[in-house]
């Protein structure tokens, strides 16, 4: 089965590529998703809970800025370069999960009072919300096409094109025509006089 390019990543490197790209920015989301429902129905804008959805805002989002810029750089860039895109399946994994990160960055701009300046407490933990259900939506995206078989559109792996390249250079054999040869050389060494036998060792005078 061949691969998506976001597969890859988190199948290499076990289990530090599944941690990075995948794990610590579900788990911070998960908690600022967990923490923004909280807020939205008790409305206590202080305490542990408020700190915390705060802290997974800010943090999540600086992370992904450092994911976006890695992936770029060392994926999407040389990939599209090398025009080595394994079918639009591989293109709307990767672009869906560079996607996601986006809302979690704003809602880092949001706690760092760089955006959204006007709203009040009510409005921003909305917007925390909005934000949050976008990454939830592209990220499944993201995880859906990641996991499809670029094949199902055409795309032929390298060991596809090896298995194909060394099924040409041999001629194949059919299991019962290669038993069935050798019942004959099997049959013909019987009937063969042991004088005739190769293996028949020589004497020889010294």
């Amino acid at each position: 089965m061949n691969m998506t390019h976001y597969m890859e990543l988190l199948a290499v490197n076990q289990p530090w590529n599944l941690i990075i790209f995948m794990a610590i920015p579900v788990v911070l989301a998960e908690t600022l998703a967990i923490t923004e429902l909280y807020l939205l129905f008790t409305r206590k804008f202080d305490g542990a809970v408020y700190y915390l959805n705060r802290f997974a805002g800010l943090a999540v989002g600086v992370y992904f800025v450092g994911i976006i810029i890695y992936i770029m750089t060392n994926a999407v860039i040389p990939i599209t370069k090398a025009g080595e895109w394994r079918t639009v399946i591989d293109v709307i994994a990767v672009g869906t999960y560079l996607i996601a990160g986006l809302p979690l960055i704003w809602i880092a701009l949001q706690e760092m009072g760089l955006v959204n300046k006007a709203l009040d407490q009510m409005g921003k933990l909305k917007i925390h919300a909005i934000c949050v259900a976008l990454f939830l939506v592209f990220g499944h995206i993201a995880m859906i096409a990641g996991m499809l078989d670029p094949s199902i559109l055409g795309y032929k792996g390298a060991s596809a094109h090896q298995m194909n390249s060394g099924a040409d250079d041999h001629e194949f054999c059919h299991p019962e025509e290669h038993e069935k040869m050798m019942k004959q050389h099997q049959q013909m060494m019987g009937n063969m006089p042991t004088n005739q036998m190769p293996m028949n060792k020589s004497t020889h005078n010294h």
